[in-house]
């Protein structure tokens, strides 16, 4: 069964109408990046790190639904093995057009961070998406038989999972990189993540009923793990379209890393450093919730 927004997010919207959510906001960002079991000593180097994980991540994930091929030369030295992924039979020629583009901009991201970062380049951790999609089909009621690499819809609909993640990371990134390069291409990023989150969500609502119930449920599960706050937002509020998830100020939320990391490994508890996606965990300093 499909789970109904939580009652809670409507007061915190009314706080946030009334100022009083500012404090929300401002806590929910990269500044306690320190929290938990992580090191205090942060750099900018170590937040592209993180954000490489995910984007090996992504770009494996555009990659396999589109061309069906395995490709590890962007990768690194001692690349961890992807588990899972195949071609997609797009019966949209456009959404098989637009996954196309993102493939190329995910790998073009990760070509990015590894040419920046040179020596410092974490390699690809392993990544499963057979495990990590089916934990999130049971924690979304998605059914047992939930395939990503299905259908158009199922695609999108993981893909959604990413990008909504992807641009709350990045716009709490923007609140601690000090580099005025580095935070200039987070910032130029953070567009394109959201440029595809739009196109995914809006992909979504177009689809129907049965979609935007799918795209509440796992707005409902990311929320139920990431932590104690009522963030996250499906496609459809208050009986109409919620294509962007904002404040109501239009401003997009932070996350945390360690919420980030919840979301990924599928995990609500504290200290856990893998599971879900990365069954090894993650490479680099980041990588306990």
């Amino acid at each position: 069964m499909i789970r109904a927004l939580p009652s809670i997010f409507l007061p915190r919207r009314r706080l946030l109408q009334l100022g009083l959510g500012a404090t929300l906001v401002s806590t929910a960002g990269f500044p306690s990046i320190s929290q938990a079991d992580e090191p205090s000593d942060v750099e900018d180097e170590d937040i592209f790190q993180f954000a490489l994980n995910l984007e090996y991540m992504e770009a494996e994930y555009y990659l396999r639904g589109t061309t069906g091929k395995v490709d590890d030369s962007d990768a690194g030295s001692d690349a961890g093995p992807v588990t899972g992924g195949k071609q997609v039979s797009f019966a949209t020629p456009a959404i098989g057009a637009f996954m196309r583009e993102v493939a190329e901009n995910e790998l073009a991201h990760v070509r990015f961070y590894r040419k920046t970062l040179a020596d410092q380049a974490v390699p690809r951790p392993a990544i499963d998406f057979d495990a990590g999609f089916a934990a999130v089909a049971k924690a979304a009621g998605l059914g047992e038989d939930f395939d990503p690499f299905g259908n158009e819809t199922n695609f999108v609909l993981g893909g959604m999972l990413f990008e909504d993640v992807g641009v709350t990371a990045y716009a709490g990134a923007a609140t601690v990189l000090k580099n005025k390069d580095f935070l200039a291409a987070a910032a130029g990023i953070l567009a394109v993540e959201a440029y595809h989150m739009g196109m995914a969500r809006s992909t979504l609502y177009r689809k129907g009923e049965e979609a935007w119930k799918a795209a509440q449920a796992v707005s409902d599960a990311r929320d139920k793990i990431d932590g104690a706050e009522d963030k996250d937002q499906g496609i459809q509020m208050d009986g109409k379209a919620n294509i962007v998830p904002s404040t109501p100020d239009a401003i997009a939320f932070t996350r945390t890393p360690q919420e980030v990391l919840r979301i990924v490994y599928l995990s609500d508890k504290e200290g856990v450093s893998k599971g879900g996606f990365y069954p090894n965990g993650m490479n680099g300093k980041i990588k306990s919730t």
